[in-house]
This record gives structure tokens, C-alpha cells and sequence, in this order.
């Protein structure tokens, strides 16, 4: 049986290196192409030496034209801005695009601007992508040619809330967001305050009310509830290399029963892969999805203040990014949408 032709451009990052990871075991595809402009010409071995005796491949630079000879779909794990071009360069010559950066992420080029701080070259192309979440957007993921993977925050996020504001049961001008993410989340290139004796034993908010990922939040978000959705974005870097932990609060809008709360949430995603609403009473821990596309979920609802806790784990590098663009992969190309992605967590 022919496999599908993989290409990985920007391979020598933690989300690089777990696309090749899941896609060694993907029984339908193979990887045929990495590009890397700092390592062009070194196998990917040198960077990765835990793929040793797994892969031969060697990294190229980025050649839109000769990678797209090579591969049916392209993997875009670059930074943002730069794979804007990228993106238009490979849907132009026929193969299908996951980007895993943000600029195809944001529906309104305005917004794209506002918080880039950079214009959109395609808002042509931009109206055209969908937003990879599966969970909400399956369907038209089957129909894609270009699919915006989503954010690792915005993923915890949206799922923890998804079916709160599908069943309106709670007040969306209420919503606070509080997640803790792993170093991994800030790329591999070095910087200082993810460097060992700043980050180890530290525990620190950043970009309050300024991350990225708060108008990728909203915009889906607001979908959901048909109306615009605002709401209060907390990040945390917490000295451990992977895993997001969300916790999300807000105001029901009816009585806070817990085991009511617990129903909505296993009828929203009872035929679900890779969502796991954990039994009453038991909420996340980071550990048990560690290099797992799985996102798990716990609820309260508090009785003494009205409102609803929801907590999310995932893996940042998995669910959070190179799983579920897999997991997309598989759904645009009409494969089982679990296919290379059947693991559990690694072991804690």
C-alpha cells in the first residue's frame, strides 16, 4: 500500500521532533522531507538522537517547489509570520498544509495585526483555513486544504469550556482562564528566563492580559455562545519540561450541581478519541497524559459561590500541538482519525 508523503518544515523544534516521533508509527504515512535552515545538511539524528536507527533522512533548506515534489501534505512547524509564506507557497502548489504556528489561526486579519503586530500578506487564503480543533470543527477539517492547528493554551482552554457555553450554563462575562505550562512551551531556541537556573525551582505568571493566545481563545469561544466572548487570560511557567494544567472558573447561570455539570460534559464528549471526562470527584494531573494526545477533564460546581471549576491537562507538544495536527491529518485525509496516535501517557 502507498503511504502518504510527509513533509516536516522546520523540524529541529520540541513540536518538529514530535511530528516525526507519532509519525514513525503512523501506519499510513512516512515522513519523506525535513527541512531546517540552521541544520540543513545534518540528519536529523544529529538533533534528535533519539530517532537513531529509526530515520536516514537528512534536513534541506526550505525549497517549496522541490519539498512539494517529495510529499502530499507539508507539516508547518515554523515561526510565526514566516510560515505565512510558507503556507500560501505549498497550498498554491497542491499540498495540503498544517500549520502549527498561529497565522492562520485568527479569522480577522485586523486581529491577526493588532496582536502580531504584523499584516497579514493572504487574508484571502487566511478566510479559507480552518481552525484545527476536531472536537468542534471535524467536518470541516474532512473538506480542508489548509488547517490552522490550534494553540496549546487555547486547546485546555476551549475544551474545558466548550460545553459550558454550548449548554449556556454559565455567565460568559464571568470567565477567568489560569494555566501552567511547561518549559517546553516556550520553542527550543534559548532564552534566558527558560534556562536552567531561572526556571527550575521558579513558578511565575507572564504576559498578563497580553498573551497571544487570549483572542484565539475568544474567537472560538465566542462562536459557541453567539455572542462576543471577553474574558481574563492568566499563563504560568512552571518548572517541568511538558504539560498544560487549566483551571477555568465562572458563574453558573442555574443551581451548581456538580453531578448535573458532570452529565453536560460526558454528553458533549462521550464519542470523543481523545477527550476523557474523569469520574466525579477525580480532576487532572499532568502526569497521566504526558506524551499522550489524550486531554483530560475534571468539574465541580461550587455550591457556596455559584460557580463552575473546570480542570484540563494535556501534553503541550501532543494535543497541545504535533498529536493533534496528526489527529487533523488523519481526519482531511479520511484516515481513522486515531491512526499513529493509539499510546498512553509515557510512563510518570
Amino acid at each position: 500500500m502507498k503511504k502518504l508523503r510527509i513533509a516536516i518544515v522546520g523540524s529541529s523544534g520540541y513540536t518538529g521532533g514530535e511530528l516525526f516521533r507519532i509519525l514513525l508509527h503512523h501506519p499510513a504515512a512516512e515522513v519523506t522531507a525535513i527541512t531546517s535552515e540552521r541544520s540543513a545538511g545534518k540528519p536529523i539524528t544529529d538533533i534528535f538522537p533519539h530517532l537513531a536507527k529509526l530515520t536516514d533522512l537528512v534536513c534541506e533548506s526550505l525549497d517549496p517547489e522541490r519539498i512539494a515534489k517529495k510529499a502530499d501534505v507539508a507539516f508547518l512547524a515554523l515561526p510565526h509570520v514566516t510560515a505565512q509564506e510558507a503556507g500560501y507557497q505549498f497550498h498554491k502548489l497542491g499540498v495540503k498544509v498544517v500549520d502549527l504556528s498561529a497565522d492562520y489561526r485568527l479569522s480577522d486579519p485586523a486581529v491577526y495585526e493588532k496582536w502580531y503586530e504584523h499584516c497579514h500578506q493572504y487574508p484571502d487564503l487566511l478566510k479559507s483555513a480552518v481552525y484545527g480543533l476536531p472536537e468542534l470543527h471535524r467536518n470541516d477539517i474532512k473538506k480542508a486544504s489548509l488547517i490552522a492547528n490550534p494553540g496549546c493554551y487555547p486547546t485546555s482552554a476551549i475544551l474545558g469550556l466548550s460545553p459550558l457555553l454550548r449548554n449556556k450554563a454559565v455567565d460568559h462575562r464571568t470567565i477567568v482562564v489560569d494555566s501552567k505550562s511547561g518549559v517546553s512551551g516556550a520553542g527550543r531556541s534559548p532564552a534566558l528566563p527558560y534556562h536552567y537556573p531561572e526556571a527550575n525551582e521558579a513558578f511565575m505568571a507572564y504576559k498578563i492580559g497580553t498573551h497571544r493566545h487570549t483572542p484565539e481563545i475568544e474567537q472560538e469561544l465566542s462562536i459557541l455562545a453567539g455572542e462576543q466572548v471577553t474574558l481574563n487570560f492568566t499563563p504560568h511557567l512552571v518548572p517541568m519540561n511538558r504539560g498544560i494544567l487549566t483551571t477555568i472558573y465562572a458563574n453558573m447561570t442555574g443551581k451548581a450541581d456538580t453531578g448535573a455539570l458532570h452529565r453536560i460534559y460526558d454528553e458533549f464528549y462521550r464519542n470523543e478519541p481523545f477527550v476523557r471526562v474523569l469520574p466525579l470527584g477525580q480532576f487532572p494531573n499532568v502526569r497521566n497524559v504526558r506524551g499522550s494526545n489524550f486531554c483530560d477533564i475534571g468539574v465541580y460546581a461550587d455550591p457556596r459561590t455559584g460557580r463552575a471549576v473546570v480542570v484540563t491537562a494535556i501534553d503541550n507538544l501532543v494535543k497541545g500541538a504535533s498529536g493533534q495536527a496528526v489527529q487533523n491529518m488523519n481526519i482531511m485525509m479520511g484516515f481513522e482519525e486515531t491512526a499513529g496516535l493509539r499510546f498512553a501517557a509515557l510512563f510518570p
